[in-house]
């Protein structure tokens, strides 16, 4: 990767606008970005690898406090590996719990998909049309009420 980027630059790498590109720099999340003479701002390789990574923690559900607290730990350099690690830790653990959330929401999704095949194997599908009868829109509810 070229060494001194622009915004569009880091915005089209990244996925993230230039208006969250500047709010990352005013909260504190990357240093502040140099610019030429002409105010243009100007990213380096390293501040591009943080913000790769800001990216993927935001993704992941880090909150932005914590976020912050990494980027503040980088900055202070070997140090604080220890609490980096840690922090990461913490955010994998929660990462983890949320797969295994989302694992288990993917299958009750997929067992009422199971469900509705099998009824529309079975000839059991009701068609699309639009139900204008009172007494036959009341046993749909009845039979919806036991899917």
């Amino acid at each position: 990767m070229p060494n001194d980027l622009s915004i569009a630059d880091v915005s089209a790498r990244t996925g993230l606008t230039r208006d969250t590109l500047r709010w990352y720099e005013s909260e504190g999340l990357i240093p502040a970005v140099p610019r030429t003479a002409a105010g243009v701002r100007r990213y380096d390789d390293a501040t591009v690898r943080m913000i790769d990574l800001l990216v993927r923690l935001r993704r992941t559900g880090m909150s932005v406090a914590h976020m912050r607290d990494f980027v503040t730990m980088v900055g202070q350099g070997a140090r604080t590996h220890g609490r980096r690690m840690r922090l990461l830790e913490d955010h994998r653990e929660e990462i983890e719990s949320r797969i295994r959330e989302l694992i288990d929401d993917l299958g009750a999704v997929d067992d009422k998909i199971a469900h509705y095949r099998r009824l529309i194997d079975a000839g059991l599908d009701c068609s699309e049309q639009l139900i204008t009868d009172p007494d036959e829109l009341a046993q749909q509810r009845l039979i919806g009420e036991t899917d």
